[in-house]
């Protein structure tokens, strides 16, 4: 179901409620879609790069599972439908007929979509936890911010200086 569409949305501690629920859910699909764009991957540092951030979800999930704790809440229940979507759509690129540079430009193209997705979502949890008055809360949803942020930098850094240039001789 969509982000709206089972939920009720009496109160704005329920809004903040679903925003970290489809958080949730985006990082444990994440998780299990990471190690596939790794794999599919010919460049190293592109390979590193995700292999890396596989890590770095793990800890997202972790902080939002420490974020539910505190509000006594059970995570689950929710599929994020945009990221199993954004996901679909990286493995369409990894099973796509290319040429294995220019399949890994493709490749950062996906993520970078998901990471934007990302941040979106960690920009809006994390200014509903500051208006909640949840400053731990607002803490660990900027830190995860912050580092999918720093994530989407590295992706455009390695495709500008070192896949993009080689998928364009490919």
């Amino acid at each position: 179901m969509g982000m709206f569409s089972a939920e009720s949305l009496n109160s704005f501690d329920d809004l903040y409620l679903m925003q970290l629920r489809d958080l949730h859910s985006a990082e444990s699909q994440l998780i299990e879609a990471l190690p596939k764009m790794a794999q599919a991957t010919t460049h190293p540092e592109l390979r590193q790069a995700f292999e890396d951030h596989l890590v770095q979800t793990q800890q997202h999930k972790a902080r939002l599972e420490e974020v539910f704790h505190a509000l006594g809440e059970d995570p689950g229940g929710h599929t994020c439908e945009a990221m199993k979507g954004l996901i679909k759509e990286g493995n369409e690129v990894i099973g796509a007929d290319a040429d294995p540079g220019v399949r890994d430009a493709a490749l950062i193209a996906a993520a970078q979509r998901v990471e934007h997705y990302e941040m979106a979502g960690y920009g809006c949890a994390a200014t509903f936890a500051e208006r909640l008055g949840r400053t731990e809360d607002k803490a660990l949803l900027g830190q995860t911010l912050d580092e999918e942020k720093e994530a989407d930098s590295l992706l455009t850094r390695i495709a500008e200086q070192v896949v993009n240039p080689d998928a364009v001789r490919a």
